[in-house]
């Protein structure tokens, strides 16, 4: 059965009762995990980029900014808590090896490795050593850096799952190039997912499942008209109700393969033929 995973991300906007709320809706929906992401300021983020200016609810500079989306320990503490509590699985997306050092603090079952530090062998190597089924998104990538990916947790032998993504907020119809799951499955011989972005529905995400793909990642919102990057390429509570009610069908629709006269035709079948 496929795996879903509500990606809460930086949608929570830095409060912890959005992020419980979020949480909730996930677990109300039947997703199976909740992620998160995790960043050191200073160690992604140069000092010119933080001192620039920008506008948000924290104040003007892009550091006002980020640190007003991170969550601190004493958060994540209750994040976890929390999930426990309502029997949820939740992990994160570390963004510098500080961060995936920070996450070792929970037991994790599993870990992300976001589109943006698929390059970063430093982390990867953080991150396998730690031998727990990764989800590896491969926005924005090439072939050849995948590759490259991929070969550090088979050297560390670590389970890996790649997962076909496009980087954009929100990602285009057209861009969408679902038939790469294909593509990476017959290159890599392995599991591989959909990590969505797109602001329409979830007609891609049915679809990714129906081409093969064994996990989905959907950012989620309260509001999309809330404040952030991400909010217009996230779903509403309803629609992730829908989108996992639908996905949980699939593999009823599918069936067997077996060609057959089901039970239920038989009558049918006297009423309309000649036998």
């Amino acid at each position: 059965m496929v795996f879903i995973t509500a990606e809460i991300g930086i949608n929570h906007n830095g409060d912890i009762k959005i992020a419980k709320r979020l949480i909730d809706s996930a677990k109300s929906a039947g997703c199976d995990a909740v992620k998160f992401q995790k960043r050191t300021i200073d160690k992604v983020y140069t000092k010119e980029q933080l001192d620039s200016p920008r506008e948000s609810p924290w104040g003007t500079t892009t550091r006002e900014q980020k640190e007003g989306l991170e969550f601190s320990k004493k958060e994540y503490d209750e994040i976890d808590n929390y999930c426990r509590k309502n029997e949820i699985e939740w992990y994160a997306s570390s963004w510098d090896t500080d961060s995936q050092l920070f996450l070792r603090d929970f037991n994790l079952k599993h870990n992300k490795v976001a589109s943006a530090m698929l390059t970063n062998h430093e982390l990867l190597n953080v991150i396998a050593e730690e031998k727990k089924h990764t989800f590896i998104s491969t926005g924005m990538s090439t072939i050849e850096q995948i590759k490259e990916a991929v070969n550090i947790f088979k050297e560390k032998n670590c389970i890996f799952e790649l997962q076909h993504s496009n980087s954009s907020y929100p990602m285009k119809l057209e861009e969408a190039n679902l038939r790469c799951i294909q593509t990476l499955k017959k290159e890599f011989n392995c599991n591989i997912g959909y990590s969505g972005h797109e602001s329409t529905g979830y007609l891609i995400c049915i679809s990714a499942v129906l081409l093969g793909a064994t996990s989905i990642e959907r950012h989620i919102t309260l509001d999309r008209s809330m404040y952030g990057s991400d909010q217009a390429a996230s779903l509403e509570p309803q629609g992730l109700i829908r989108l996992v009610r639908d996905l949980r069908r699939i593999n009823l629709i599918m069936g067997d393969g077996v060609k057959k006269i089901w039970p239920s035709e038989i009558p049918v079948m006297k009423k309309l033929r000649n036998l």
